[in-house]
């Protein structure tokens, strides 16, 4: 589904990512791992439009055949056109929103273009109806999968962390991507959260989204993902399996580390 060939990034004298290559499938949940400094966000800021590469390539290609090279492509087409969406490390609701409206709010565009722009919706006619009838219903349907209908009336900043995490994801769900790119959404999870993240991880995975993880936390990482792509320095160091990853000498030397018993037992 997204194919990453010689992907360079310079900031003036800093080569964040060096010639990197990978491959994400249809389906699969591909994270991305390596040390801080490893040049991962960079990766995640190239395919979501926050930078435009240095050099290289970055191909997405839809279950329908339409490709979309995003090393072109402006940062709102790659989301409106392309459906990549995204979350960010640090939290980015709208906390004085309510958790329904920030589910609304992200299918503005849609909601938008059904009211003639404003002009439908001042008398409730046409499309408009339609369209936010299906708002509506998908928002129900992602406040469900969340388990956050009963707080759908309660301001998103007032929620616990681990909902706040859970909003955010579903929120960008409801541009109904066909790439979702999470960017450590494990970040400040108890054991409790993070149990919770992994099954809405892969149940959206399962309903036919595929999805591009950072994550330090190694226990969700081998859990879920199909493949992993590991970095160090802006460079590919390993690519293959949970289990492959787990054994690379490389990998282990550079990020897992020597012996960890725990890591084992992930």
């Amino acid at each position: 589904m997204l194919t990453v060939s010689g992907l360079t990034m310079r900031f003036g004298g800093l080569l964040a990512a060096d010639n990197l290559s990978f491959q994400a499938n249809k389906g699969d949940i591909t994270a991305v791992i390596g040390p801080n400094g490893a040049g991962k966000t960079t990766v995640f800021n190239c395919v979501t439009g926050f930078y435009r590469p240095t050099a290289g390539t970055i191909v997405l290609t839809h279950p329908d055949g339409s490709v979309f090279p995003l090393q072109r492509m402006q940062g709102h087409r790659i989301a409106a056109a392309a459906k990549v969406a995204r979350t960010f490390q640090n939290i980015r609701l709208f906390a004085g929103m309510t958790v329904l409206e920030n589910l609304l709010v992200a299918q503005h565009n849609t909601l938008m273009a059904a009211t003639g722009f404003g002009v439908l919706a001042v008398f409730g006619i046409g499309r408009y109806r339609k369209a936010e009838a299906a708002g509506m219903e998908k928002a129900r349907f992602w406040l469900d999968a969340t388990g956050l209908t009963a707080r759908a009336d309660d301001p998103a900043g007032a929620l616990p962390y681990g909902a706040q995490r859970r909003l955010e994801i579903a929120r960008a769900m409801c541009i109904d991507p066909v790439l979702l790119c999470l960017d450590e959404p494990a970040a400040g999870l108890n054991p409790r959260e993070s149990d919770e993240l992994n099954r809405l991880l892969l149940r959206i995975r399962d309903g036919g989204c595929s999805l591009l993880l950072i994550e330090h936390d190694m226990g969700v990482v081998m859990r879920i993902s199909d493949h992993i792509v590991v970095l160090d320095h802006g460079k590919k160091i390993g690519d293959g399996t949970p289990a492959a990853i787990r054994s690379d000498p490389a990998v282990i030397a550079a990020y897992l580390g020597e012996g960890d018993e725990d890591e084992d037992r992930a």
